[in-house]
């Protein structure tokens, strides 16, 4: 907290440090090698370290960190967190003493609305190991697993049906824990809010999404919506990144040609003019803000840097509203 009474606004990356000279953060050997989530906890202990260094408090950690935790051909690998409990609690221990934010983002194979009953049974599956690895952690109500509604699946309006239906198949920790974001495409954030009012999931506001697929909502009046979804003492998130605008070279030889950019894709670092008039815009509210961008944890300091050139470094400061829980407390109420 500063003398003025505001406090700094966390950035956040994800899952590979490329700093430092570049630090692994998981156990990602196949499973013939025998992978242990053992191992993934002392990769992430020092990487920790390193970001509380750099001022970096906030983290998204692999969802691959406890290694084929849900494979269901590999059964040796599914009781690993009861197995490293200990060590699961010094790490969130060591995360909340370090304040930074940890949380999960499934991977694209976990869809809660998918017409294979498989694919939900699995997704489920998961959904449960994520937020029982963040309690193993000691983690509070900030440390979410976040995940997309969905796919459409020909009906739009009938796949968020499903996913309604099939977040009752949920474990009280996994419905806890989980929040949902809009995408691209198929689901704004309206839709997100409309699975909020019957549900009670918070909604993770995405800037690059929304402005891909924004539905009849402007950006600040999304972005203060899906915001508004979570509890006033549980400090929200949101996602930011900016559209890679270079060209892309494909195939090779006398083959190779230049096609335009997918805006769809992630840049490798911010555009820290739209970044500043984003927050600025929301200045009065109070939230941290995880970057995807492809330079991880450089994107993030480069950030910080372009922020103070242009003379913007303001918006990282935040208020802090009266019953706002501290840091990686374990407060649900």
């Amino acid at each position: 907290m500063n003398e003025s009474g505001s406090h700094e606004r966390r950035l956040g990356f994800a899952v590979k440090v490329l700093g430092n000279g570049g630090m692994k953060t998981s156990d990602a050997r196949r499973w013939q090698s025998g992978p242990d989530l053992g191992r993934s906890i002392e990769l992430l202990l020092p990487a920790l370290d390193w970001m509380a260094s750099q001022g970096i408090r906030m983290y998204r950690i692999s969802s691959d960190f406890v290694p084929y935790a849900t494979h269901p051909d590999l059964p040796q690998f599914h009781r690993q967190i009861e197995g490293h409990a200990s060590a699961l609690e010094a790490l969130g221990r060591r995360a909340r003493e370090l304040d930074i934010r940890l949380s999960l983002h499934p991977s694209q194979y976990i869809v809660l609305n998918s017409t294979d009953d498989d694919v939900v049974a699995k997704s489920v599956w998961d959904l449960d190991a994520q937020a029982e690895l963040l309690d193993a952690l000691g983690q509070g109500a900030e440390a979410v697993v976040v995940l997309h509604v969905g796919g459409v699946y020909g009906d739009r309006i009938a796949s968020r049906e499903r996913f309604l239906r099939h977040v009752d198949r949920l474990s009280d920790r996994a419905r806890r824990r989980l929040v949902i974001e809009n995408d691209e495409s198929c689901y704004t954030v309206v839709d997100c809010l409309w699975l909020h009012e019957r549900t009670g999931l918070r909604v993770v506001f995405d800037h690059q999404h929304h402005r891909l697929n924004p539905g009849e909502m402007d950006t600040e009046s999304a972005a203060r919506a899906a915001l508004a979804t979570w509890p006033d003492h549980v400090v929200p998130k949101v996602h930011f990144s900016s559209p890679r605008l270079d060209a892309r070279e494909v195939g090779s030889g006398r083959k190779r040609r230049v096609q335009p950019p997918l805006l769809r894709q992630h840049a490798d670092y911010v555009d820290p003019w739209t970044f500043a008039d984003f927050v600025a815009g929301l200045s009065d509210l109070r939230f941290d803000v995880m970057l995807e961008a492809k330079a991880k944890d450089l994107a993030l300091l480069r950030l910080r840097r372009d922020l103070e050139t242009i003379g913007r470094a303001d918006v990282l400061r935040q208020p802090a509203p009266a019953g706002a829980a501290e840091p990686g407390s374990g407060r649900w109420d």
